[in-house]
């Protein structure tokens, strides 16, 4: 698909992001492709350490991930060891300060709007007044109830009669911090979780899940991690392929869900580096069919929630779909969401043979259209 004229000639992209990236490497790779030449690369250690940087006015600037690097995990988190879960508020902090000291340039990510994206207490308000359907949550929005440690998740799972949720870092990804929780009868409880609770009591990210029984130890993780803000989220039991827990990672460009990729797991985290597997979407279609409904709708609540942040050219959509396969919640917009190898856009999306990154090119070279009630970068395609 060749990219169209109008911004094609003379275009230069620039990438804010880790140079060692993956995304970073296929996001040029896709500059390339679009006969421009590759972007320039503007390291975040060097925005970090120099107080920001400047894009020529004809620049188009996507931001991507601070990625894993040890120098920048330790200039946003202050932390000299990078599998350390602690800490994410003062990388928030330091994370959207950066954003905003990049000068200049056409932006396809609205600093603003990043700041929302990785907050999930202020993300979760944002969609839910805009109706998009989400879990049911006592900590999002203004209004929030605040989270001091275990004894205030306590006292909400039982003021909402939640015995099943989810505890997350607001600034939190890659399922960072996130425990799934389990009250049963009799005082048991059970948290399910990628956090390695070190005997001296700090906290790792792992690559196995695990399961916590004793209330003490989950206590202690939650009581860890609460100062750096908690978001709970009702825990929405997901419908299943082939006995295995089943979401969809779906990715809007421009306002159109472009691309999707099931996500499966024998745990309650799906998250494909934990040990989750990809599903088989033509499946997912089906039984979406089969109880009734339209696989263009379940579409359509992502092309929702992307709505909600129309100055961001490029979101990854968490769809949680119910039991049954009947409705679908959003359970979280990521904004580098996008990284989804070996796969191309959606029949009917305009991004037929493109991979994400491809598509954000095309997208990006396009004119926007004057901001209205649909996505300033809408393309007006529909869905087959």
């Amino acid at each position: 698909m060749t990219p169209p004229a109008s911004r094609t000639a003379g275009s230069r992209f620039a990438v804010v992001g880790n140079p060692e990236n993956r995304r970073v490497s296929l996001f040029a790779d896709a500059v390339r492709a679009a006969g421009l030449p590759g972007p320039r690369v503007v390291a975040w250690r060097d925005v970090l350490r120099e107080g920001g940087a400047d894009f020529a006015p004809d620049e188009i600037v996507r931001v991507d991930s601070p990625g894993e690097n040890p120098e920048v995990d330790r200039l946003l988190r202050g932390a000299t060891d990078p599998t350390r879960v602690e800490g994410s508020a003062r990388w928030y902090a330091r994370f959207t300060a950066a954003l905003r000291s990049l000068r200049g340039g056409i932006r396809l990510d609205d600093p603003e709007e990043l700041a929302v994206l990785f907050d999930k207490r202020a993300c979760h308000g944002v969609l839910d007044a805009a109706g998009v359907p989400v879990p049911a949550s006592p900590t999002s929005g203004p209004g929030g109830a605040p989270v001091r440690g275990w004894d205030d998740v306590r006292g909400l799972m039982r003021e909402h009669r939640m015995p099943r949720l989810f505890v997350k870092l607001a600034h939190g990804s890659s399922a960072s911090g996130v425990l799934a929780v389990e009250a049963g009868g009799g005082g048991r409880i059970r948290a399910t979780t990628s956090v390695e609770l070190a005997p001296d009591g700090t906290l790792h990210n792992s690559l196995r899940v695990r399961r916590y029984d004793s209330e003490r130890d989950i206590a202690g993780i939650v009581d860890a991690l609460a100062p750096d803000g908690l978001h709970l989220e009702r825990w929405v039991p997901k419908a299943s392929q082939r006995g295995r827990a089943a979401d969809l990672r779906v990715v809007v460009v421009a306002g159109r869900a472009t691309h999707a990729v099931v996500r499966t797991s024998r745990t309650p985290l799906t998250n494909l580096h934990l040990g989750g597997s990809r599903g088989d979407l033509a499946t997912v279609r089906h039984a979406v069919g089969g109880a009734g409904g339209r696989w263009t709708d379940v579409l359509e609540v992502c092309e929702r929630a992307a709505s909600c942040f129309p100055r961001t050219l490029c979101v990854g959509v968490d769809l949680l779909p119910a039991i049954g396969w009947r409705r679908a919640f959003v359970g979280e917009v990521n904004a580098f969401g996008d990284l989804l190898p070996r796969l191309t856009g959606l029949p009917g999306s305009g991004a037929e043979g493109l991979d994400t990154y491809a598509a954000q090119v095309t997208a990006a070279l396009r004119e926007p259209a004057p901001p209205g009630p649909l996505h300033p970068y809408r393309t007006g395609t529909s869905h087959a």
